[in-house]
């Protein structure tokens, strides 16, 4: 069987594949990226859909537009220009898609011929390397430094031969859980402004910050040409599949939605109906506020164990919100014959290998707090810190 380039050139998730052999009871994982299921409002949602069944009938069942249901995409406008003044998105700018994973692949599409240039954060989110490789750009990877992206760095990509977009979360970047600084947003704004590019802001995790204070957007609302990407799964149910694009450029977004036409029709309707239900009937701030003060008290837990228990040529990120810490072992260290010897104590971890296009043995790792009680991210952290 002949299979395409761009299939057999795209790895595998290696976190999709490692959750399998982590998923044993006996293993304490901070593998995943997964929120932790007591989060979950499953009372209220039950209500929600019951009420969407009983209200809307056969259009929760049937097919449905591409752009998405209107009374969701308006709610996500408006929840936007609240948190930020100087935006004043409508129902217009939004697209809903199947997780804002589905989002990365649809903009890839639109954008990406063999061989142009994406800019994206070095160490950058999986998922983002992932969707873009199946279109065989040249991944053109930016240092994250504590306060960003290297602005020196990032005006050297940005002079690179057919450079179509950047890529960035600047808000508890996945996977390191950076979030860039007012001023280094300011310097990226300066750098990108006049580009003819598209400037991604992935933002999944914007909503859980527990320390420090809201920043704005880089480029969202003063830039044509920015695209905002959010999502539902960690603030309400990862399994809705529920995301969605912003953006004031309506030709570009006309372009995604001819995409997603041809690849999925719609996003899930019953599930678009029952989240704007959901969303509308519900304390939504009081329950993000609940998913806070627990991420709050798991990341406390695992930076005190972390403290106690490694070496003190190891060094990690002091996440402001999120799910993630970065971990960064001596030079020369390779983070993946420590995640062996960690699964022989049965404990896991993410090495740092597949968040880089172009390095293959890194002394980096990611660990994920948002998933275990506090004892166990001790415990779990205490072997490891045997290990380091």
């Amino acid at each position: 069987m002949q299979y395409s380039d761009s299939i057999l050139n795209t790895p595998s998730s290696f976190i999709r594949n490692i959750l399998k052999v982590t998923d044993s009871a006996d293993v304490i994982s901070f593998a995943g990226g997964l929120p932790n299921p007591i989060s979950f409002p499953i009372g209220q949602l039950k209500e929600s859909v019951n009420h969407a069944i009983d209200e809307s009938g056969a259009k929760v069942f049937q097919y449905s537009t591409t752009q998405g249901y209107l009374p969701l995409r308006q709610y996500i406008a408006e929840k936007h220009n609240k948190k930020q003044p100087g935006l004043d998105y409508t129902a217009d700018d939004v697209l809903i898609t199947t997780g804002s994973q589905q989002a990365l692949e649809l903009i890839s599409k639109v954008l990406l011929n063999k061989g142009d240039g994406v800019i994206i954060e070095e160490p950058g989110y999986l998922g983002a390397i992932q969707a873009f490789t199946l279109r065989e750009p040249t991944f053109h990877g930016v240092t994250l430094e504590t306060e960003g992206i290297n602005i020196a760095e990032l005006k050297e990509a940005l002079k690179k031969r057919n450079v179509k977009m950047v890529y960035t979360v600047p808000n508890f970047q996945n996977p390191t859980g950076l979030t860039y600084t007012q001023k280094r947003r300011e310097e990226v704004y300066e750098a990108v402004k006049n580009e003819d590019i598209i400037f991604i802001e992935d933002d999944p995790y914007g909503e859980l910050r527990f320390t420090g204070e809201h920043l704005p957007y880089i480029a969202a609302g003063k830039m044509e040409n920015s695209v905002l990407l959010g999502s539902f799964s960690k603030t309400v149910a990862p399994g809705m599949r529920l995301g969605y694009i912003l953006t004031k450029n309506h030709e570009f977004l006309s372009h995604v939605e001819t995409a997603k036409q041809a690849s999925d029709l719609h996003t899930n309707i019953f599930a678009q109906y029952t989240l704007h239900h959901y969303l509308t009937n519900n304390a939504y701030e009081k329950h993000v506020e609940k998913i806070i003060a627990l991420y709050k008290e798991q990341s406390n837990a695992m930076l005190t164990a972390i403290e106690k228990y490694f070496p003190p040529y190891v060094s990690y990120t002091k996440p402001e919100g999120g799910m993630f810490i970065w971990v960064t072992l001596p030079e020369g260290v390779n983070a993946l014959e420590k995640f062996h010897e960690a699964m022989d104590q049965k404990v896991a971890f993410v090495p740092g290998n597949p968040f880089y296009t172009s390095k293959k043995e890194v002394n980096t790792m990611r660990l994920n707090y948002t998933n275990a009680t506090p004892e166990i991210i001790e415990e779990g952290i205490k072997r490891l810190g045997q290990i380091l």
